[in-house]
């Protein structure tokens, strides 16, 4: 059975815009891609005291698949490595690609690996803005 999972974009390193079509285009290949959102720039969340980093560009996007989410999770991390991403570094650095999923169908997950949906979804403007352009009735004021 295809689901419906929404997935969040982001890049602040490199060319951002291309990094994001080529995780769009890596996600056509395991499922229907679509809608988008059109590509917002947002400054860069640091933790205290970390340096500055780059301004992302974000978006969100629709995705219709069979992958379980675990497989699927696994996927996403090949495409990010494929764009250039050290998934080794540490959590919160620059990035050239970074894909979450933010919500797969209905279903409620929390494993060491994975929390569906998006534990931090609802409070970050640069995930719910492009999220509300393709699937407005999912955000709640």
């Amino acid at each position: 059975m295809m689901e419906r999972v929404y997935l969040g974009l982001g890049s602040n390193l490199g060319d951002r815009e291309a990094n994001l079509r080529f995780g769009l285009a890596r996600l056509a290949l395991i499922g229907e891609v679509g809608p988008v959102s059109a590509f917002h720039e947002t400054r860069a969340e640091v933790l205290p005291g970390a340096p500055s980093q780059p301004d992302y560009l974000n978006a969100a996007a629709l995705l219709r698949t069979d992958m379980p989410p675990d497989s699927l999770l696994e996927k996403i991390k090949d495409i990010e490595r494929a764009a250039g991403r050290d998934l080794a570094a540490p959590r919160w650095s620059p990035r050239p690609l970074d894909i979450d999923i933010l919500l797969y169908g209905t279903l409620e997950m929390n494993t060491p690996d994975l929390t569906i949906p998006h534990p931090r979804m609802a409070s970050r403007d640069f995930v719910l803005d492009p999220l509300s352009e393709i699937a407005p009735e999912l955000i709640r004021t």
